[in-house]
């Protein structure tokens, strides 16, 4: 059993380690956006159940990726919090073009 992570500091690059495929990372990428968009859309049309969808497309091409590429299991199962904030930390960092620095930095390769 793996030992349990009390700070979001050991956390991230554990995170980042867990997304060492980069079809993994542009997968959450997609619902990363798709869900975003979801919001946008159901805040602008107040079709609230489009705020379902958000959710479920963040979280859905994010799974395809551990499941199918990554083969692993996604930390939202175990830090659902820390998991969500590195979610749009991860996407933050590649929309700034600073991944790579970020990956080397972490010795993540």
């Amino acid at each position: 059993m793996a030992k349990k992570i009390e700070r979001y500091a050991d956390f991230w690059p554990n995170y980042l380690s867990e997304h060492k495929n980069p079809m993994t990372r542009a997968l959450h990428y997609f619902g990363t956006s798709l869900g975003i968009g979801c919001l946008i859309a159901a805040i602008a049309t107040q079709i609230w159940w489009l705020i379902a969808g958000a959710f479920v497309s963040g979280y859905l091409f994010a799974w395809i990726g551990h499941f199918f590429i990554e083969k692993n299991r996604p930390a939202t199962f175990t830090y659902p919090l820390w998991s969500f904030i590195s979610d749009f930390k991860m996407y933050g960092i590649w929309l700034s073009g600073r991944m790579g620095r970020e990956m080397t930095r972490h010795q993540i390769r």
